[in-house]
């Protein structure tokens, strides 16, 4: 079993920066690919970026592309989103997910491990 907790949610204004962390614990060998996703109310989950274990595989949404920075410390099985620019529509839940295999892409049934999440409220 993994267990995945994020952290680093809150109040931004608007413009202002966050950077979230999840860590990783339990079975890490499992994980091969970290990512992020994020949930609004009334709205589908939303993949935003995923990375491979080792960091040399990124794959990110169009629309947080020059924004949003993934990043991976497999030694300290850690996986962060630095977030520039924020917007009243970033407002959501942020997830961590984490898949058995190499996966980085947008489909979120191919994680198999997901965090509780953390609110992200970007006021106007």
């Amino acid at each position: 079993q993994v267990y995945l907790v994020e952290t680093g949610g809150g109040l931004v204004q608007a413009g202002g920066s966050l950077r979230l962390s999840c860590a990783a614990s339990g079975s890490t060998y499992n994980i091969y690919t970290m990512a992020w996703f994020r949930q609004a109310p009334g709205k589908e989950r939303e993949f935003m970026a995923a990375i491979s274990w080792n960091g040399d595989i990124e794959n990110y949404a169009d629309f947080v592309k020059g924004r949003f920075t993934i990043s991976i410390d497999n030694a300290k099985e850690t996986v962060a989103l630095r977030m520039n620019g924020l917007k009243p529509e970033d407002t959501a839940v942020y997830y961590c997910a984490a898949a058995k295999g190499l996966y980085v892409g947008d489909v979120h049934e191919r994680y198999s491990y997901w965090g509780q999440g953390t609110q992200v409220t970007v006021a106007s």
